[in-house]
């Protein structure tokens, strides 16, 4: 159950290569159209329902799996990417940045982390979940606290409910959807290129 999945493309580049583009453009469109439509279900939702159903999507997985496969750079530019091309159209405002950078990281940890552990498992990526939305979530409600200048305590106590959606959402989603996004990579891009995918 948990066959660590071989990584699927060569070394690292400042320069990425037409493939590379293909499956991060790939990743931004599809987090981009999710999190528009769970803003769209999030809207008719009773509002205490509101604020739990917006943390449901696919922006911090698909960013640590680009970050984990294609390198820091490429998961900073899908987390960034998913969550200002989603904001322009649902509603941009002076979050927007922030949210992006703060997605982004998540990009940048998956490629951090790929230094230490090449061939990830389903339960590296259950693990590795726990302490990205801890991370994420803080990070949005320090912002939170500081943009509109509510004391940190608070907004984290208030906070808490939507933690608990984020982190169930993300420890369901990074090992499932995650880990099978790794070896689908594996299996139909490596294999039809001729590369083992065992190493990067």
């Amino acid at each position: 159950m948990d066959n660590p999945a071989r990584y699927t493309i060569v070394p690292q580049s400042r320069i990425f290569n037409s493939k590379q583009i293909a499956f991060v453009s790939a990743f931004i469109a599809i987090g981009a159209v999710v999190r528009i439509g769970v803003d769209e279900v999030a809207m008719v939702s009773p509002e205490p329902i509101y604020g739990l159903v917006i943390k449901v999507g696919l922006s911090e997985t698909l960013s640590f799996v680009s970050g984990l496969v294609f390198g820091p750079v490429a998961g900073f530019i899908t987390g960034f990417s998913i969550i200002l091309l989603s904001d322009l159209a649902i509603a941009p405002g002076a979050w927007t940045p922030f949210i992006a950078s703060i997605i982004g990281l998540l990009g940048v940890c998956g490629g951090v982390l790929r230094l230490f552990r090449r061939e990830p498992t389903m339960r590296m990526m259950l693990l590795s979940a726990i302490p990205l939305t801890l991370l994420s979530e803080f990070l949005q409600n320090a912002w939170i606290s500081l943009f509109f200048n509510t004391p940190i305590a608070a907004t984290m106590l208030l906070g808490v409910p939507s933690l608990i959606t984020a982190l169930a959402n993300n420890m369901i989603l990074f090992p499932t959807v995650g880990f099978k996004t790794i070896k689908f990579l594996q299996n139909h891009v490596a294999l039809r290129d001729g590369m083992d995918g065992s190493k990067f």
